[in-house]
């Protein structure tokens, strides 16, 4: 979950990190009209994306007058695709010099790691790519909930002379600690200052971003409290339709493709339907290589999905429809390896998916799947029962009961059908 720059900068503030004066935030121009103002100020628009300085939503201002007019014009503005719908107004700060500090977890390691940087105020990934040696990492072994002071004070140092300015050193060490000790005690994915200005009061981060671990969120009510939030917020800036269709649902689940990616009509676009999260990366893994292997690498996986442990019958259900309406998937490939889920629960979500979308004359979409574990013989049963009962909405259910089949060769065979299909419809 990612707070907006004025929520993170009410919580570094908390934490002792130098922020601007913030006169608030609005929502309309008669918002404005109502607040103490000093110029010169800052009005920046508040959306969960990055790049908002490049779109125009952020504007030093001079006057009231000023501020009125691109206020109207920031509130009728979208940012990649996305509509402002609140401004935080705070002080203006002259800049004497720039730099960028932040934390975060190295995924390949899972080890902390603390980040500065003199060349502040751009997109520090860039600067990892054209200037790698303007980068300053410290990767902390062990999980100590705050910064070791000779840690601080050694980047500090390294920051403050890349700035020219060796006498900013304690000021910039404390803030690094600060920071460091934010990421942790709220168990944050990210935590970033960029940039933080060198101002004739010191170091005063003009920029913040906070990205809280979802998994987390319930250990910190006082957090929820402190930012006025009842409820965990879903970021209608990141998740896709899909997803936050899936959060709604209750599964976890990913887009691989970009929304409303374009189509290749050569191309075969597969639905991944797994039982659990690591069987959901495996089969991603699995539908791109046997689609090189076999089939010239037109063959594309379009998600990520875990259904969770034991899920409802239902939630099994919407787990097809969500990808049986997404218009990009040609094909469905399940698999089922019953542990703590149910095969009988998971078969009878998906027969009840297809029942619904026959009954609303909805698409339907060929599956190709395996199901062996926990409860296969009730499974076994009331799917060949309701193959009995209703031939004609099951016909594009293709279920391998069993492991006389690898998953690798069902894979395969639903995609040379899915390809075959094709063929003969042109």
């Amino acid at each position: 979950m990612r707070l907006y720059e004025y929520e993170a900068k009410k919580v570094f503030q908390a934490m002792g990190i130098p922020v601007p004066k913030q006169y608030g935030v609005v929502h309309s121009l008669k918002d404005l009209e109502g607040v103490d103002l000093k110029f010169p100020l800052m009005l920046k628009a508040m959306v969960l994306v990055g790049g908002r300085g490049k779109a125009g939503g952020i504007k030093k201002i001079k006057n009231l007058a000023e501020a009125k007019s691109v206020a109207k014009g920031l509130l009728s503005m979208k940012i990649k695709g996305y509509s402002v719908e609140t401004i935080l107004v705070e002080e203006c700060l002259e800049e004497k010099a720039a730099c960028y500090i932040g934390a975060t977890m190295d995924p390949s390691s899972f080890n902390n790691v603390v980040i500065v940087s003199a060349s502040g105020g751009v997109d520090i990934e860039e600067v990892a790519k054209s200037q790698p040696e303007a980068i300053i990492k410290e990767e902390l072994e062990g999980n100590d909930r705050e910064l070791h002071p000779e840690v601080a004070g050694r980047l500090a140092l390294k920051l403050a002379e890349g700035l020219g300015a060796s006498s900013l050193a304690d000021g910039l060490s404390s803030i690094i600690s600060s920071l460091y000790a934010t990421y942790q005690k709220y168990d944050a994915k990210v935590c970033e200052v960029n940039p933080l200005l060198v101002t004739e009061k010191g170091p005063v981060a003009v920029d913040a971003k906070l990205v809280l671990d979802d998994n987390a969120l319930y250990r910190h009510a006082d957090l929820f409290k402190m930012l006025g939030l009842s409820d965990r917020r879903h970021d209608v800036a990141e998740p896709t339709r899909n997803e936050q269709r899936a959060m709604a649902a209750g599964f976890p689940y990913v887009d691989l493709l970009q929304e409303d990616a374009k189509k290749d009509p050569e191309k075969l676009y597969v639905g991944i339907v797994p039982g659990g999260a690591g069987y959901g990366i495996f089969s991603i893994d699995e539908v791109a290589n046997v689609g090189r292997k076999y089939f010239d690498g037109k063959v594309v996986p379009v998600n990520f999905m875990d259904s969770g442990g034991g899920p409802p019958q239902g939630r099994v259900a919407e787990m097809f429809h969500l990808l049986m309406d997404y218009p990009i998937v040609d094909v469905l490939i399940t698999s089922r390896f019953g542990g703590i889920s149910s095969c009988d629960v998971f078969i009878r979500g998906l027969v009840q998916c297809l029942q619904e979308r026959h009954e609303k004359k909805q698409r339907v979409l060929p599956i190709y799947g395996r199901m062996v574990g926990t409860d296969l013989p009730s499974a076994h049963a009331f799917l060949e029962k309701a193959r009995s009962d209703m031939p004609e909405i099951l016909k594009d259910l293709h279920m391998i009961i069993g492991n006389q089949k690898i998953m690798a060769e069902v894979i395969r065979e639903g995609l040379e059908e899915a390809f075959k299909a094709r063929r003969a419809s042109r």
